[in-house]
């Protein structure tokens, strides 16, 4: 191979391509939405702080779980991965898989990821609707 196209290869492999931006930022509408609402509440530096932390720890997580992998060391447990996505680093994990090409191609890891990805959208659009479609299914469980 050139040295040309061993050059291209590895930028193509350390971008992050402009589809998953596309699709981050789709993915970011009402999370930001909500948060904006939820602003009024707690006041932007507390969201901001929180925001700050658990997306430094996400990626903390996902490029130390790497560099394990790499050289055969103890690994991050996968629910602890899960746990930093659940509590609100969905968007910094996305990322951070894509940048360090990071349990992208594990299926029952992937199967998880998105069904956290997608608790957040629901919730975040309930949350818009003042919670009305979690109210409605509680009502179906409690007559």
């Amino acid at each position: 191979m050139s040295q040309r196209f061993q050059k291209q290869q590895r930028q193509r492999r350390n971008n992050i391509s402009t589809r998953a931006l596309l699709l981050l930022t789709a993915l970011l509408l009402l999370p930001v939405l909500a948060s904006l609402q939820l602003v009024r509440s707690l006041g932007p530096w507390i969201l901001v702080g929180y925001i700050i932390v658990i997306s430094c720890v996400t990626l903390w997580l996902y490029w130390h779980d790497k560099r394990q992998a790499e050289n055969n060391g103890w690994r991050t447990p996968e629910s602890t991965l899960h746990l930093a996505e659940i509590i609100g680093g969905w968007p910094t994990a996305f990322f951070a898989q894509r940048a360090f090409r990071h349990k992208i191609s594990k299926t029952s890891y992937q199967v998880t990821f998105w069904a956290i990805v997608a608790l957040h959208q629901a919730a975040s659009f309930d949350f818009l609707h003042d919670w009305h479609y979690s109210r409605s299914a509680l009502s179906l469980l409690h007559p």
